[in-house]
C-alpha cells in the first residue's frame, strides 16, 4: 500500500477508509452468511456515525479486563500467555455476540513492560493482583522547569528526559547528546561517544529485546483480529488512538495535581506546549490507524470533565486543541472517537462546535445525560453511553433491559445513536451484560417505516 501523506494528496476520504472498513482485504471468511453479517455490522457503524437509521442501533459494549474473569483467566495470564488471551476474547465474542469485537491490543503486552521496566503503569502481577487491570501511578514526570525543553523538541525531550524516567531499562539513554548537534564532520564522533559506553549499550539491547516480544505480541493480535472478522463476523471499531494534548501533558507528564497548578502559574507554558502537541497528536492518530480496517481514532477524554476545571479554563486550556486535532484527523479521512470520561453537562454547548462537520464524529458519554446530549447533537454527531458499570455490577437483569430500553425511548429513535457502556468494563454479572446486549439488539430494530 502506497504511503499515505498527512494533508497531502494521498490523503484518504472517509468514504475511501469506510469502504476499506466494510470490504477488508486479505480476509477469507468462513461461509457467506459470516461475510454477510460482518458487512451489515459494518454498515450499521457507518449508517450510525454519518447520522442514517441503520437496520437497528448498534450495541458496542467497551470491553475492559471482563473476558478475562468471565473465562476463568488472569488479567495477568492474558497479558502474558497469548493463547490464553486468545481463549478468553474467542469465549466472551462467541457467548455474548455483541456488534464490535474486544481487541487483543487492548491489554499490552507484559513481556514488553517487563523488559523495559516500565514504571508509569502497576499491571497484573506487577505492581497490582493478577486478576485486576493495571493502574497509572502518577508523579512529575517532567519537571515544572522543563516547558521550554518539552516545547522546543518534543523527540529530544522524550528521548534523553522523558523516556528514561519512566522505563527504567532506558535510564542510560538520559546521557546521550542532543542528536540534532550532529552538523558537521568534527560533530558525528563526538556524538557518538555515549553509544560506546557499557550501560547505554545495554539500554540498547534491551531495546532489542523489546522490539522482539513486541513483534511476538502484535503478530497474535492481528491473527486474533483475522479469525474473529473471518469466523464471527465481527468488526474492530478502534483503528487507532492519540489523546487530547492538554491530557497528554497532565496524564502522564506533569500529572494531575501538577498540570492544574501549572494553569495558574505558568498558564502561557501550559498553553504552548499544548498546542505544540496538536500536529503530534493528529499524526499519532494517523500513525496507527493508517493501516487499520478501522477508521477510528480512538481519544479518551480525562482532565476536560466538570469537575476538573473550570467552563472558562475548558475553553482556554482544553477545547481549543482538542478541536484542532478533531478536524485535522477529520481531514485525514478518519472519525474521531471521544470516550467522554466523567461528566460533560457543562461543556456540551461548546463542543458542539460548528467548525466540526456533522456526522464525522462519536461522543460516547460517562456520566452525562443523554437526552440533554440529544438535544445539541440530534442532525450534528453520533453517541452512546451512559449504560452504568455500577448497574452491570450490581443490579439485576431486569434493571438492565428496562434501564436499556428506557435509553432508547430517550435518545435512540432517531438514529446516529450507538448503545455502550459508559466506562469499559472490567466487571459485570454475565447475565447483566446478556441482558445489555440481547435487550439492545432486540428493542433497537428501526421500523421499515
Amino acid at each position: 500500500m502506497a504511503n499515505e501523506v498527512s494533508g497531502g494528496a494521498h490523503a484518504r476520504t472517509f468514504e475511501e477508509r469506510a469502504a476499506r472498513w466494510k470490504h477488508p482485504q486479505g480476509i477469507e471468511f468462513a461461509s457467506a452468511a459470516v461475510q454477510d453479517a460482518y458487512e451489515r455490522r459494518v454498515q450499521m457503524l457507518i449508517d450510525v456515525i454519518t447520522l442514517k437509521k441503520p437496520e437497528r442501533i448498534p450495541v458496542c459494549p467497551g470491553m475492559g479486563f471482563y473476558p478475562f474473569k468471565y473465562a476463568g483467566i488472569t488479567s495477568q495470564d492474558a497479558m502474558y500467555d497469548y493463547g490464553k488471551l486468545a481463549f478468553a476474547l474467542r469465549k466472551y465474542q462467541t457467548d455474548f455476540s455483541p456488534d464490535s469485537m474486544a481487541s487483543g491490543t487492548l491489554y499490552g503486552s507484559g513481556k514488553v513492560l517487563e523488559i523495559l521496566d516500565y514504571k508509569l503503569y502497576r499491571w497484573p502481577g506487577h505492581g497490582v493482583p493478577a486478576d485486576e487491570p493495571y493502574q497509572c501511578v502518577e508523579d512529575e514526570y517532567m519537571r515544572a522547569d522543563e516547558y521550554t525543553a518539552l516545547t522546543n523538541d518534543p523527540s529530544d525531550f522524550f528521548l534523553r528526559k522523558y523516556l528514561p524516567r519512566i522505563l527504567g531499562s532506558l535510564a542510560p539513554l538520559s546521557r546521550l547528546s542532543t542528536l540534532t548537534d550532529i552538523l558537521e564532520l568534527p560533530s558525528v564522533s563526538a556524538a557518538m561517544i555515549p553509544f560506546g559506553l557499557p550501560d547505554v549499550q545495554q539500554a540498547l539491547r534491551k531495546l532489542l529485546d523489546a522490539g522482539n516480544a513486541a513483534l511476538e505480541w502484535i503478530q497474535a493480535c492481528q491473527e486474533l483480529e483475522r479469525e474473529f472478522i473471518s469466523t464471527m463476523g465481527l468488526p474492530g471499531v478502534m483503528g487507532g488512538f492519540t489523546k487530547a494534548p492538554f491530557d497528554a501533558i497532565g496524564d502522564t507528564l506533569r500529572g494531575t495535581r501538577a498540570v492544574m497548578l501549572d494553569k495558574f502559574r505558568q498558564p502561557k507554558a501550559v498553553l504552548a506546549a499544548a498546542g505544540r502537541f496538536v500536529p503530534l497528536a493528529i499524526d499519532a492518530g494517523v500513525q496507527t490507524a493508517r493501516n487499520s480496517r478501522s477508521p477510528i481514532v480512538f481519544i479518551p477524554l480525562h482532565k476536560g470533565a466538570d469537575s476538573f476545571m473550570s467552563a472558562k479554563d475548558f475553553q482556554t486550556f482544553y477545547w481549543p486543541t482538542l478541536k484542532a486535532v478533531i478536524i485535522g484527523l477529520i481531514k485525514e479521512g478518519f472519525i474521531p472517537y471521544m470516550f467522554v470520561e466523567g461528566a460533560y453537562a457543562k461543556r456540551l454547548d461548546v463542543i458542539t462546535d460548528p467548525d466540526i462537520p456533522a456526522g464525522r464524529t462519536i461522543w460516547v458519554f460517562d456520566q452525562t445525560d443523554l437526552r440533554e446530549v440529544k438535544k445539541r447533537f440530534s442532525g450534528w454527531a453520533c453517541f452512546g453511553g451512559n449504560v452504568p458499570s455500577s448497574l452491570l455490577i450490581a443490579g439485576t437483569a431486569d434493571q438492565v433491559r428496562t434501564h436499556v430500553k428506557q435509553l432508547i425511548d430517550d435518545v435512540g429513535r432517531d438514529g446516529g445513536y450507538i448503545l455502550s457502556t459508559g466506562a469499559t468494563v472490567d466487571d459485570a454479572k454475565a447475565e447483566n451484560l446478556h441482558a445489555m446486549i440481547d435487550t439492545g439488539k432486540e428493542y433497537g430494530v428501526y421500523s421499515s417505516g
